[in-house]
């Protein structure tokens, strides 16, 4: 069984199989011929940490990715990597565009990666479906990784009007926001056709029928209070399996599931062995349709992205409890991308409002994550049950968070937590 792992940047569940007006047809296809899992979470909701989680089956403080692949983080162990352990199991192991699990990527285990001026979906695409036609080797693994929808956004076009855009629900509904939103609805439609290109080389090549293909990507949207947060709006992902087998019926899957699941499932549905550092659990009782669950909870992590900001999670199917292990006088600016709805945030008083040190939101009456019960006295054998959940969490795990605060590697860059912007060059350097 060949594999196929499409993955895109910033994207959250912001697509058109999960109902938002947000076109894009290759990705609802994709959906309508596979498996579609509503509840999917990444395990980090930043940049490398989540791929990292995803491509070695571990979450973050035990792969190492801890923070930034450019900024001078990495994995303990490289071997470990997707990539790495198909190609012991006689896979050929192929990049196309995007990665953000290290500076080299052969040194992941990719034996080909291909040429392009760029990492853009129009310069990925292409050269993946070359490949496709190319009568490759079989089996193999190729990861098509697009820089959309990550800022800076296209420019909205006749199909993304901005009068008649709506914003995510977490913003208020003003020209700016509505632009900016246009912009990413713009990003997400060159790369559906980017996914299209590559989804339709597959098909003429034969190859369809035996190759499970995997879409998703790392985090939420590039807005404030999405990625890099540890609520549905920055660990709740798009994932659709399309594939042999079981792998097919346009089904819809809603239990709780995270990307360091993926690993394990791969390894089953392709006969593998499963290596023993793995920590997520097959999704193949729920692909077969012989569980509704197969965990109870999903767990999430930040240590560093452009600051240093440690926070845990633990989300059951009612329940979201997250803990701050760092409060800052105000959510750090770094931490958010630049772009006209921080801009309004910020405006509006954004830097007025301290984060709280612990959070618990309870899901059936709040799903957007508002409505902080931490100080309800109503929910505390809530929050000391879930405080709980995190805690053998994090001791299963061996999470050094546990001994004090986590050090950034030797040349590691790092903003000051009040700066104003990750373009800030006044960096913080680990010794």
């Amino acid at each position: 069984m060949n594999i196929l792992y499409l993955h895109s940047h910033d994207t959250g569940r912001y697509v058109q199989p999960y109902g938002h007006a947000v076109p894009t047809p290759a990705v609802q296809r994709l959906a309508e011929e596979g498996i579609l899992f509503r509840q999917a979470f990444n395990a980090s909701p930043t940049c490398s940490p989540s791929r990292a989680c995803l491509l070695t089956g571990q979450y973050a403080h035990t792969n190492g990715m801890l923070g930034l692949a450019h900024r001078g983080f990495g994995l303990a162990h490289p071997e470990q990597h997707l990539a790495a352990y198909l190609s012991s199991q006689g896979y050929l192991s192929v990049l196309a565009g995007m990665q953000h699990e290290a500076r080299d990527p052969r040194s992941l285990g990719y034996q080909q990666v291909l040429e392009m001026p760029n990492r853009a979906a129009r310069s990925v695409a292409p050269a993946a479906a070359r490949f496709l036609e190319s009568n490759p080797q079989q089996p193999f693994f190729l990861s098509v990784g697009f820089e959309e929808t990550h800022r800076v956004f296209h420019e909205s076009g006749p199909a993304e009007d901005p009068r008649y855009s709506l914003v995510p629900p977490l913003f208020p509904d003003t020209p700016a926001i509505r632009q900016d939103m246009a912009n990413f609805k713009a990003s997400a439609r060159v790369m559906d056709e980017g996914y299209a290109l590559v989804l339709d080389a597959l098909e003429r090549s034969g190859l369809a029928a035996n190759t499970l293909v995997i879409c998703t990507t790392d985090h939420g949207l590039a807005f404030p209070d999405m990625k890099c947060n540890l609520n549905q709006h920055g660990m709740g992902v798009l994932l659709i399996l399309r594939g042999p087998g079981e792998f097919t019926g346009g089904r819809v899957i809603d239990a709780l599931v995270s990307q360091v699941d993926l690993f394990p499932t791969i390894c089953e549905a392709a006969g593998l062995p499963a290596p023993d550092w793995l920590q997520g659990v097959s999704l193949m009782p729920l692909v077969r349709g012989e569980a509704q669950e197969v965990r109870e909870a999903v767990y999430g992590e930040i240590n560093f992205h452009c600051v240093y900001e440690p926070t845990r999670s633990a989300r059951t199917a009612r329940w979201n409890y997250i803990r701050r292990f760092e409060v800052y006088p105000h959510v750090p600016l770094p931490d958010t991308d630049a772009s006209p709805t921080k801009d309004a945030w910020v405006q509006a008083g954004w830097l007025e409002q301290q984060p709280a040190a612990e959070q618990l939101y309870d899901l059936a009456f709040d799903p957007l994550e508002r409505n902080n019960l931490a100080a309800s006295p109503a929910h505390q054998d809530v929050l000391q049950a879930m405080r709980a959940r995190l805690a053998d969490w994090m001791a299963e795990t061996d999470d050094p968070l546990l001994r004090g605060p986590i050090l950034p590697p030797q040349g590691a860059e790092l903003n000051p937590w009040d700066a104003e912007s990750a373009e800030d060059r006044n960096y913080i350097v680990g010794k």
